[in-house]
């Protein structure tokens, strides 16, 4: 059967189960399938019936809500991919554009080398991996350091910083870095930011599939944000950038947060790809 065919009848499936990308995860888990990127589909003459015949199989998962990077075993974010399964949390796409404020800092402010970054709560090492990657691909030499406190989350980031050179510890983020005190450039993070109080609102591909300890953060969703913010006064150098993705709900307790904390100035809101207010941040205020 031709790619198109397939790929129509898996899009209609999807479609029926009301899920809210059907083109999209109907693409990627069939290129799975075939062992081909996304782009390559065009390509392919035939898809053979036991490639379709799995095909259907994972298209029943999808509609019953299991991730398409449970079913693929990978995400792609930025110009990279990390493996991810149960008990990671899945990297999500607003997430590129906190890597991309760092990178752009870093570009701007690179007088001194190398940039020391630390990564609190790395999770799957997405953001550490993919800041490694743009880095050395510009030029730029940076000393990159992980740090994250649940095991299998730790496991996930072993195999995907394996060759990136990342430094990457099993910690709380609190106290993973002392030999770093007053010495990092950059501390960015994406934690947990959903408040207690919305649980029963989630979607059941996302609550039952992420793990909590990278979802809740207290009432208000911030309880992360702030214990990041004062490990960050630490661990920052002088004038350091602190760079940290929150709920689009949060755009004024984010800042507010980060203020109550002390020990920065120049806290700045900025909006996502959508125009939501997705990430905040703010410079350690010189000593």
């Amino acid at each position: 059967m031709r790619p198109n065919a397939v790929l129509t009848r898996g899009i209609n499936r999807l479609s029926q189960a009301g899920l809210p990308s059907p083109a999209a995860d109907a693409r990627f888990l069939l290129a799975h399938v075939l062992d081909v990127a996304p782009v390559s589909l065009t390509f392919i003459p035939d898809v053979p019936l036991d490639a379709i015949a799995r095909y259907d199989q994972l298209l029943e998962l999808r509609a019953a809500r299991h991730p398409v990077q449970h079913l693929t075993g990978i995400a792609y974010f930025r110009n990279i991919s990390v493996q991810v399964g149960s008990g990671v949390f899945i990297p999500r796409p607003e997430t590129e554009g906190l890597v991309q404020l760092v990178l752009d800092w870093i570009t701007k402010r690179c007088w001194q080398l190398p940039v020391v970054i630390c990564d609190l709560g790395t999770g799957s090492g997405v953001i550490a991996k993919s800041l490694s990657s743009e880095l050395a691909a510009a030029d730029i030499v940076a000393h990159i350091h992980a740090a994250e406190l649940s095991e299998t989350a730790y496991r996930y980031a072993v195999q995907n910083l394996a060759t990136s050179g990342v430094d990457l510890r099993l910690a709380d983020f609190t106290t993973a870095f002392p030999d770093l005190i007053g010495m990092v450039d950059v501390v960015v993070s994406n934690p947990p930011y959903v408040p207690t109080t919305v649980r029963q609102t989630l979607p059941s591909d996302v609550i039952n599939r992420d793990p909590d300890m990278a979802l809740f953060s207290g009432d208000d969703g911030l309880d992360a944000l702030r214990a990041i913010a004062g490990t960050a006064v630490a661990l920052l150098r002088p004038d350091g950038l602190l760079a940290l993705e929150h709920d689009d709900s949060q755009g004024c307790t984010a800042p507010a947060a980060l203020m109550t904390v002390g020990g920065f100035d120049e806290i700045v809101e900025h909006s996502d790809l959508a125009d939501r207010p997705r990430y905040v941040t703010a410079r350690r205020i010189g000593t």
